[in-house]
C-alpha cells in the first residue's frame, strides 16, 4: 500500500519520518514497534480519510443518477482501447446514454486525448509519482466534467431523459441511471485495489499477454473486483495463456468474479461486456442509501490484519534483540 511505497506527497512526507529498512540495527527494539505502531496508524487514518470522500462521492453519484465503473490493470492491458471501443459500441445500442471518463496517469494527457477523439468528454487526473486515484480527486474530477452539468436540468427535460433511456434498456422502472462514469485508473495492480472511489464495482482487466497467475500475485485487486474481463483474446494464437487456469485462480480469490472474455480491437465478446454495463445500470438502488457499514466492516478488517501484522513483527524483533 501506499505508506510503503510513498507515492503522494502527504504520504511521502509521513513516510520520511519513518527509519529505512536498511537501518534496522541501528535502532532499539522499542524504537521499532513505535516506528511499526505509527505506520499502522497512518494507513488506517489515511484509508478513514478516503472513505469520508468515497462515501460522499457515492451519494452524489446516485443524487446525479450516475453509473461509475472503476477499471484498473496493469500498464499496456489494453485499458483505453476497451473504452475507446466500448463508447463506440454503446453509443450505437445507446444513444440517448451520456457517457464520460475520468482518466488517472501519472503524466500525460494522452489517454484522455484518445477518449475525447472518440466525441465523449473525458477529464484528466495526473498523479505525479502517485500510483493510484483516490477519492478526493474523483470528487474533484466530477465536479469539472462538463457532463456535471447535464444533471442539472429541468424536471421535464429529465422526464424525456429517463423515457428515452427507458426505451433504450427495455426497462419498466422508473428510477434509471441517466448517465455512466468510467474511471481509468492508474496502471497499476496492487495500491489502487485498496481504495474506495465511491464506485458502484470496480473491474480488473488482465489481456493475455501478462501471466495466468496475476490473480495470485496480486490477490487484493481480484479480490476486490466484481467483473475480470480477459482482453485480447485475438492473441491467443500467439501467445502461452491458459484461460481456463487465469479463471480458476481469479476465483480461488474470489469464488463470486464475474469473467468476460473479450478483444477489444475485433469486438469479439464487446456484447457479453456491454450486456454487463446494461445490468448494472440497472441495479443501482438509487432511491435507498448506501450502507457505509459496508466501509466500515472493511476498514476493521483491515485493522486486524495489520495488528495482526504488528505482532509478527514485535515478536521477530524481540526475537533478534534476544539473540544479540
Amino acid at each position: 500500500m501506499c505508506v510503503v511505497c510513498g507515492c503522494g506527497e502527504d504520504i511521502q512526507s509521513s513516510k520520511d519520518d519513518f527509519p529505512k529498512v536498511e537501518s534496522i540495527q541501528s535502532h532499539s527494539v522499542h524504537q521499532h514497534i513505535n516506528d511499526s505502531t505509527r505506520k499502522i496508524k497512518l494507513e488506517v487514518d489515511l484509508l478513514e480519510g478516503n472513505n469520508k470522500f468515497a462515501r460522499q462521492n457515492r451519494a452524489h453519484f446516485q443524487s446525479h443518477r450516475v453509473c461509475t465503473l472503476n477499471l484498473m490493470s496493469s500498464p499496456g492491458s489494453g485499458k483505453t482501447t476497451l473504452l475507446c471501443s466500448t463508447i463506440q459500441l454503446l453509443k450505437k445500442q445507446l444513444p440517448a446514454l451520456p457517457i464520460s471518463v475520468i482518466e488517472g496517469d501519472q503524466q500525460t494527457e494522452l489517454d484522455a486525448q484518445r477518449i475525447r477523439a472518440t466525441g465523449i468528454n473525458a477529464f484528466q487526473v495526473n498523479t505525479g509519482k502517485g500510483c493510484h486515484l483516490d477519492a478526493k480527486m474523483i470528487a474533484n474530477a466530477f465536479s469539472s466534467l462538463h457532463s456535471h452539468d447535464h444533471h442539472h436540468v429541468h424536471h421535464q427535460d429529465h422526464h424525456h431523459h429517463d423515457h428515452d433511456i427507458k426505451q433504450e434498456l427495455n426497462h419498466p422502472d422508473a428510477d434509471l441511471i441517466s448517465s455512466l462514469l468510467f474511471i481509468e485508473n492508474v496502471g497499476n495492480l496492487v495500491c489502487p485495489a485498496l481504495w474506495d472511489l465511491g464506485e458502484h464495482a470496480k473491474v480488473v482487466i488482465l489481456s493475455v499477454t501478462e501471466g495466468v497467475d496475476k490473480p495470485l500475485k496480486y490477490p487484493d485487486m481480484f479480490a476486490a473486483a466484481k467483473l475480470m474481463i480477459i482482453n485480447k483474446i485475438d492473441l491467443l494464437a500467439h501467445v502461452d495463456f491458459d484461460v481456463e487456469l487465469c479463471i480458476e485462480f481469479a476465483r480461488r480469490i474470489n469464488p463470486n468474479i464475474t469473467v468476460i472474455e473479450l478483444s477489444a480491437t475485433t469486438g469479439v465478446g464487446m456484447d457479453l461486456w456491454a450486456q454487463w454495463l446494461i445490468s448494472q445500470m440497472g441495479n443501482i438502488p438509487l432511491t435507498s442509501h448506501m450502507d457505509s457499514s459496508l466501509d466500515i466492516q472493511a476498514l476493521e478488517k483491515r485493522r486486524v490484519e495489520l495488528e495482526n501484522d504488528l505482532i509478527k513483527i514485535n515478536y521477530q524483533l524481540t526475537h533478534l534483540a534476544n539473540t544479540r
